[in-house]
């Protein structure tokens, strides 16, 4: 199978080289000023092509690794998109962070130009990316996830198909709620610890000794020691439209989000004021006194 991405940022590079370097396919990715440097899966054998209609008339597999629902619409539905070249049986995998009705929308159009569609976003970092051990959470048929299990295979540790299609991006959203609120919390919590001047060594071993232990203290801990922001390469923008996606999917079920809108008050400030690409462990300056005054 001939591999096709579009979307060669953080977390896309990590899957296209191991696409490459695990897998063994050929592999043609979107050339886009929002890339990563592309030097190192140029020189795997990658070849750049100008159009989204260009990656798939040449691919059986299309990853698609864009930051959200309106990245997605413009790239399956444009004059020059996915839908427009596709290949007869080809299987394009929405590895993107997207609302649950943009993955229904977009596969009605994609099995209508003669493919299947899955929704299969990423779990983990770009670090884990880098290293071929994401985590996927996919929704659609398990057919089309059969047929590019391969794949897949080649840049993550685990698949779960976790229902039908627009399932997996449910559940992202819901798992993103989770984890970027957790992370908020701390950051506010961390920041506060600060302007009271308690050593944040001792900020970290009281949490991670009692009630706050998690992924999310480990995540910013070397943040909050360190000043060490590498850990976690995810732009405050983006936890933002993240958050704001999971606020839509409730409005659209009529569910409760209290504590949602309060997340997203909490990150827009930062937007607000100019640093929606800091990064999210960044929040603990960010949030303390003064800082966005």
């Amino acid at each position: 199978m001939h591999v096709g991405i579009i979307g060669v940022g953080l977390m896309g590079h990590g899957i296209a080289r191991n696409v490459l370097l695990k897998g063994g396919y050929s592999l043609s990715f979107l050339d886009h000023p929002g890339n990563q440097p592309t030097e190192e899966i140029l020189g795997l054998g990658a070849s750049a092509c100008a159009s989204p209609a260009e990656v798939a008339a040449k691919s059986d597999v299309v990853i698609l690794c864009v930051t959200g629902s309106p990245q997605i619409e413009a790239i399956v539905t444009g004059s020059e998109g996915v839908a427009s070249a596709l290949k007869p049986g080809a299987v394009v995998v929405d590895c993107s962070t997207a609302l649950p009705e943009t993955t229904l929308r977009m596969a009605e159009i994609i099995v209508k130009a003669g493919g299947d569609y899955i929704d299969a976003p990423m779990t983990r970092t770009a670090k884990h990316a880098h290293e071929g051990t994401l985590n996927l959470l996919v929704g659609g048929a398990a057919t089309a996830l059969e047929k590019v299990s391969p794949v897949l295979a080649s840049f993550t540790e685990k698949v779960d198909h976790v229902g039908p299609l627009s399932h997996g991006h449910r559940l992202k959203l819901l798992h993103n709620y989770v984890s970027v609120g957790f992370m908020t919390l701390l950051a506010e919590a961390a920041a506060q610890a600060a302007d009271a001047d308690i050593d944040p060594q001792v900020f970290v071993n009281v949490l991670a000794q009692g009630g706050g232990a998690s992924v999310a203290l480990e995540r910013l801990a070397p943040y909050i020691v360190e000043q060490d922001r590498e850990g976690l390469p995810f732009f405050v923008s983006n936890a933002l439209k993240d958050i704001d996606y999971y606020r839509g999917m409730c409005d659209a079920s009529g569910a409760r989000k209290t504590v949602a809108d309060g997340i997203s008050e909490a990150l827009k400030a930062p937007v607000e004021a100019g640093q929606g690409e800091a990064y999210v462990p960044e929040l603990v300056q960010l949030f303390r006194k003064g800082e966005m005054a």
